[in-house]
């Protein structure tokens, strides 16, 4: 579903994406990790087109991404932000149908609310929660509104960026458990970029490791723990010593 070969980007003498190579295929969750400023930011922007790689191609089923009818290609994806991005001044239905009350995807305003409501069902948020406003939330109550606006205008592929960031390791369980069904119930693409092990553990079927620019390795996430790969090896089991330096 989605293919990028030999992405590279730089932000001045700064090289984020050296010879970015990775392969999702259709309806599988692939996990991105890496530490802070890899580039996993990076790679998501630039399928988006939010961001022009410098060199290498992208192409998103079988079509190059950098083409054709931008609203187009667009609502084909959705997405779960790290700090939930709710907009303050609009109750929890209207965030949550931003995307159904506005441009190619718009329905009716009494359509998008019904949808908007039994998508935060299916995120475990009682039809209550639709009148309120994102600061009378908690914040894992955040991280599901912002999980049901991803899934409101059923996407083909949805991208997860740190989904667990700010959440206790009982919500971020929560969390992890509605991501993985969610995926597999709408057969979605799902591509996820975190530095939570127990997320990767329990949303991945594929992982990838990024480091210096580039995918170190990639494989099934039952083969994690026993790659052989030195960079993902100290990674996952968070030494300070190995190939990735620690900033002391």
């Amino acid at each position: 579903m989605i293919k990028m070969e030999h992405v590279t980007k730089s932000f001045g003498s700064k090289v984020v994406l050296r010879d970015f190579d990775l392969s999702v295929p259709r309806g599988e969750s692939m996990v991105i990790i890496g530490g802070s400023g890899t580039g996993k930011s990076v790679a998501l922007k630039c399928i988006l087109g939010l961001i022009k790689p410098d060199g290498g191609k992208i192409t998103v089923d079988g079509t190059n991404a950098a083409s054709g009818d931008r609203d187009a290609f667009l609502a084909r994806f959705g997405m779960l932000f790290q700090g939930g991005a709710l907009f303050d001044s609009l109750p929890v239905w209207q965030n949550v149908g931003f995307r159904l009350l506005r441009g190619s995807l718009k329905r009716p305003q009494d359509e998008a609310r019904a949808i908007a409501i039994e998508k935060l069902r299916r995120v475990g948020l009682t039809p209550d929660v639709a009148d309120l406003f994102p600061s009378e939330l908690s914040g894992g109550m955040q991280k599901r509104v912002g999980l049901a606006r991803a899934i409101a205008a059923e996407p083909e592929i949805i991208f997860f960026d740190e989904p667990t960031t700010g959440l206790d390791p009982i919500m971020s369980g929560v969390i992890n458990d509605l991501i993985r069904e969610i995926v597999v119930e709408m057969g979605a693409t799902a591509m996820t970029i975190t530095h939570d092990m127990s997320s990767v553990r329990a949303i991945a079927d594929k992982v990838a490791m990024l480091h210096d620019g580039v995918i170190q390795w990639t494989g099934p996430v039952a083969d994690m723990d026993n790659s052989g790969d030195p960079y993902l090896d100290q990674f996952i089991n968070g030494r300070a010593e190995g190939p990735i330096e620690a900033v002391r």
